[in-house]
């Protein structure tokens, strides 16, 4: 790909993202969302993080690959729980990199 082209879909990708969200802003008092689609949003970065973290812990070595000894999934299921019961964001991150730390140790 030559210098040429590439400043091109660098441009392009730029001007289409721009669109793309002023086109939010300048519809967003023009039309009324509706209600059923209302309460779905506040569940949509919960499911992106999600869909981003999930593979990561379930295939470590890569796409496909399962590995039966992998210590991220034992600390996903602490953390897991720890977030469920006590719905503290710091008190899951530090227990969950603690049983991490803990199953790596342990399995290494």
């Amino acid at each position: 790909m030559n210098d040429l082209s590439m400043w091109g879909m660098f441009l392009g990708a730029g001007i289409g993202t721009f669109l793309l969200r002023l086109s939010f802003v300048e519809i967003h008092g023009r039309w009324r969302i509706p209600a059923l689609l209302n309460r779905a949003l506040p569940y949509v970065p919960a499911s992106v993080l999600s869909a981003l973290v999930l593979p990561a812990v379930v295939y470590p070595a890569g796409p496909g690959e399962w590995v039966a000894s992998n210590p991220q999934l034992p600390a996903a299921c602490v953390a897991a729980l720890v977030a469920w019961a006590t719905k503290s964001t710091v008190l899951t991150l530090a227990l969950g990199m603690a049983a991490l730390w803990a199953f790596k140790f342990l399995m290494g």
